[in-house]
């Protein structure tokens, strides 16, 4: 996927993006390319299809967000009553190279993202994309979530682990919920994880990324969200 066909997806179905976030996600790849010559974070192949893979991917969320939580999705972008509001804090856990964390905080530029993950290179890719790209609601840490003092609002993250695995790192982050890129079947690592951590009966949602884009790359793509 070249940019001018990402720029007709993201005009379709984000259609209040501005040129100057537009612009951003243009100047994406070119970073992107720069810093993964130096230190490789993607692979030769994902590289070549970074719209697709990595940036839509990371914009699934914000789809699942303007579907199905339309006020939460307009607290992030700050729109309408929203405008004067305190930004919501986000937490992208395992970002590696800053993702999800960067396509979204081009999106929502009203909300604060820290982006964190445990492997220093990955966070300095991460840093220098998001000062090339003048991200100034983006801060990025080298550090395990449990290191972290403080809370956040919601934590997103893409498929760093199960989630037996993931939710005792955040433990005790999150006031609001957390929104998770996965894939495939999701069914028996959900069940588990609801057992094991006693969550409640309806605090988990599955939302397909294939019913916002036909584009078989995201057939078995998932937003997971889990309420507090």
């Amino acid at each position: 996927m070249i940019f001018e066909e990402f720029k007709t997806i993201v005009e379709d179905k984000f259609p209040e993006t501005t040129a100057d976030q537009m612009e951003q996600f243009r100047r994406m790849e070119g970073l992107y390319r720069e810093w993964n010559s130096k230190i490789n974070v993607v692979s030769r192949k994902d590289i070549d299809e970074l719209y697709r893979h990595h940036v839509l991917h990371s914009l699934g969320i914000a789809a699942y967000l303007k579907s199905e939580m339309p006020d939460v999705y307009d607290r992030m972008r700050g729109d309408g009553p929203f405008a004067l509001s305190e930004p919501l804090k986000i937490l992208d856990l395992g970002t590696g190279g800053g993702f999800p964390g960067i396509p979204l905080a081009v999106l929502f530029p009203h909300a604060s993202f820290t982006l964190c993950d445990s492997i220093g290179k990955k966070i300095t890719v991460a840093t220098e994309v998001s000062k090339g790209l003048e991200l100034r609601n983006v801060k990025t840490v080298n550090a395990r979530a449990e290191s972290l003092p403080e809370t956040f609002d919601y934590i997103v993250s893409r498929a760093v682990t199960s989630l037996e695995n993931f939710m005792p790192w955040v433990k005790g982050k999150y006031a609001e919920g957390i929104l998770y890129l996965k894939g495939g079947d999701l069914a028996e690592e959900i069940s588990t994880a609801m057992a094991k951590f006693r969550m409640r009966k309806g605090s988990v949602h599955v939302w397909p990324i294939s019913s916002w884009t036909s584009d078989p790359f995201f057939e078995t793509k998932q937003v997971i969200y889990i309420e507090k």
